[in-house]
């Protein structure tokens, strides 16, 4: 697994989500640097982390496949766990099934189960790439990532977006997809007991703020915050606002250590 890694000193795991790569924490890599030993993997079919030999990975599998990276890496009892999107799914995994093996858990634009309607969305990106491949699903991709407002002052971030996502492996991407499709955290969310920071991106049109409060109400003791005006990937879009977020949780989980 390619796991990218900056820094020194406490452990701090950024797991993207599935319309980005790793590339989506450049922005706020180098400050959290400054006081966590970083580390980024690439998710299965992402950058050079190979697709997983799976016909249908699940949530888990991709999690397993984290962890046994992670263990490689050096990650230990007190590494807290961040992921974005289909990473903050991953990460709430590895909270359930590796909770021996990590440490807090922040959860960004995640949730624990899709409604029907975007369950449908998943479905139909699914079929889109198996049958056109990556570029069959680029632009509905792109339009999710950020908000209106943020597009009309940065339009670059387009490009730049669409050359990210023909770089993901067609096969791995689709595999995803149905894993979020089907995946269900309801049940198994509140055995979570780790210290928990659950962020919202309010104009989140892909994993809306409803969906990441009922996450937060499901884990005990999870702390709740919205990131105002932000959709659907903060790192991206808002990476001092979430980057501040973040500092602030590091250092009360750090302070209880």
């Amino acid at each position: 697994m390619q796991i990218d890694i900056d820094g020194a000193g406490p452990g701090l795991v950024l797991v993207h989500s599935l319309l980005t790569d790793a590339r989506a924490y450049d922005e706020v890599t180098p400050r959290l640097a400054r006081i966590r030993r970083v580390m980024r993997p690439s998710l299965p079919g992402f950058g050079l982390t190979p697709a997983l030999d799976k016909d249908s990975p699940s949530l888990y599998d991709l999690a397993d496949a984290v962890a046994d990276g992670l263990a490689d890496a050096g990650a230990d009892r007190d590494t807290v766990v961040l992921g974005n999107g289909l990473g903050a799914f991953v990460s709430v995994a590895l909270a359930i099934a590796h909770s021996d093996s990590f440490g807090p858990l922040v959860v960004a634009n995640g949730g624990a189960v899709f409604s029907n309607e975007r369950r449908g969305a998943f479905t139909t990106m699914s079929e889109l790439v198996g049958d056109g491949g990556m570029s069959a699903v680029v632009d509905v991709a792109v339009g999710r990532i950020y908000t209106e407002d943020y597009v009309a002052d940065h339009p670059h971030v387009l490009d730049e977006r669409r050359g990210v996502l023909l770089e993901i492996d067609p096969t791995a991407f689709a595999a995803a997809c149905r894993a979020l499709r089907d995946v269900d955290l309801r049940d198994q969310a509140p055995s979570i007991d780790k210290p928990t920071l659950v962020i919202a991106g309010e104009a989140d049109q892909t994993t809306p703020p409803e969906m990441a409060r009922e996450l937060a109400e499901l884990i005990p003791g999870a702390e709740f915050v919205t990131l105002e005006g932000c959709g659907h990937c903060p790192p991206l879009e808002q990476p001092t606002a979430f980057a501040d977020v973040l500092e602030d949780f590091l250092d009360r989980v750090s302070a209880d250590l």
